[in-house]
């Protein structure tokens, strides 16, 4: 096992293979966070993974990956941002931060689990897009607002 820094660029690359067989497309744009709460909105409910979903069986080395992604973006996104790792830390995995250029300390993969237990409450877009706005003058994509949208087509069968 390599580094976490090491680590992050893996999975980073991996997840965007396992998005891409879903048909979702992460670019390292902020706007391709909006392809992350889809596939949440997919894969689970509040605190669960969907029966059938991809979050069942591999659930910690997703999240990681989610995040490692996150953290990917926000440095290519974002210049001066700076990742922190320590590989001696027993919780090094969940504990990596990242230190924007205002000061403002975010923890990716705290946020991850955050969106896997609460739902779109804690979107990764729409907390992607805050942090990051100032840094990347980045206008909100509305567009976000649509994929919360319920299906409400049970009705024409009434």
């Amino acid at each position: 096992m390599g580094t976490l820094k090491e680590d992050i660029k893996t999975q980073s690359d991996w997840i965007i293979k396992v998005f891409a067989a879903e048909g979702l497309t992460l670019d390292y744009s902020i706007r391709s966070f909006i392809e992350i709460d889809k596939f949440f909105n997919k894969h689970s409910v509040p605190g669960k993974a969907k029966r059938g979903g991809r979050l069942v069986n591999r659930l910690g080395s997703t999240i990681f990956s989610i995040a490692s992604y996150i953290i990917e973006t926000i440095k290519k996104q974002v210049p001066d941002a700076v990742l922190f790792t320590d590989d001696e830390a027993a919780d090094g995995e969940v504990t990596m931060s990242i230190t924007l250029p205002d000061g403002g300390v975010i923890f990716p993969v705290q946020r991850v689990m955050k969106r896997f237990e609460n739902g779109e409450e804690d979107s990764i877009y729409v907390y992607g897009h805050q942090l990051t706005k100032d840094f990347t003058n980045e206008p909100f994509d509305e567009c976000y607002w649509d994929i919360n949208k319920k299906d409400k087509s049970w009705w024409k069968f009434w």
